[in-house]
């Protein structure tokens, strides 16, 4: 049959793509079984982690960040254990990223603090000597988008199925109750953080877009 094969190389091509399709479909489905499993400890997104996540993909963090860290050792090393497809099983969209300008943020809640996130945004190079990233001065002025994140969650909770209400799952209820839960959220981020101003807009009421950003942050652990 080989040697038939050999003779003929459009079939010989049509049966090594076959072959080599039939190995990767084997390869693939185990994957796709666990992608629809969140892995342990997986929850959705509060509102306010929501409005963070708009200002990172806004901001085009997933430009210069990624969120995947690959199985290589050389990666392990540098950020722990590898990534796995069910702790994005309510990350939509992924901002996975393409490239590493800065370095990997998949796990950055484990190691990072609001204080040095907030110090970090205002002058990169004054945290991180010798960075390149640029300084961020109009996240502590421009405000969140809370109605937006509030509109992403519901949509999610009906089209997607994401289980927000449930047991140990973050509570979404009606927008009065969300945006009060959003408020009482940046309180407690805005405790942690130096800056004055963040900290009498957010007791007026106001959510700046630095503390969405940092609630988003954080959470990614």
């Amino acid at each position: 049959m080989f040697h038939w094969l050999e003779q003929r190389p459009f079939f010989f091509a049509v049966f090594l793509f076959l072959t080599v399709a039939f190995a990767g479909f084997i390869e693939i489905i185990p994957d796709f079984a666990k992608a629809s499993q969140p892995a342990v400890g997986t929850k959705p997104f509060t509102v306010l982690q929501l409005a963070g996540k708009q200002v990172y993909i806004k901001e085009s963090c997933n430009a210069c960040h990624s969120q995947l860290i690959r199985p290589f050792k050389s990666e392990t090393d540098r950020y722990g254990m590898y990534s796995l497809s069910g702790e994005y099983a309510y990350d939509r969209p992924f901002v996975w990223g393409s490239k590493r300008t800065g370095p990997d943020l998949h796990r950055v809640g484990n190691y990072r603090t609001t204080e040095w996130h907030e110090n970090h945004m205002m002058n990169p190079p004054s945290i991180v000597p010798g960075s390149i990233m640029p300084k961020y001065p109009h996240l502590f002025e421009n405000q969140a988008d809370i109605a937006t994140a509030y509109a992403n969650a519901n949509t999610q909770k009906h089209v997607f199925s994401v289980p927000y209400d449930a047991e140990g799952m973050p509570k979404l209820g009606t927008w009065k109750e969300a945006e009060a839960q959003a408020l009482e959220d940046a309180k407690k981020i805005a405790v942690d953080m130096e800056n004055q101003a963040v900290k009498d807009a957010v007791e007026k009421g106001e959510i700046p877009e630095i503390v969405a950003l940092i609630a988003y942050l954080n959470s990614l652990k």
